[in-house]
């Protein structure tokens, strides 16, 4: 019972799978840590995000470049 959050994380392959063992291990004696391990070890792990920048400021890379005189 007092590791249920730690196996939890890990058999769902959750990113911060030792994170979460250590907070039960080291601070699951509090029902508040305990709870808080046991949230993140069902939480769903956050997708990766996709950042795209773009640079009006300059030419597309099949555009000839025009030199100024």
């Amino acid at each position: 019972m007092y590791f249920t959050p730690a196996i939890i994380g890990f058999v769902r392959k959750k990113d911060n799978a030792l994170a979460i063992f250590l907070l039960n291990l080291f601070l699951g004696w509090s029902l508040i840590a305990w709870v808080i391990s046991l949230v993140w070890a069902t939480s769903k792990d956050a997708s990766p995000q996709q950042v795209v920048i773009q640079n009006h400021n300059s030419p597309a890379p099949n555009q000839p470049v025009e030199e100024k005189q």
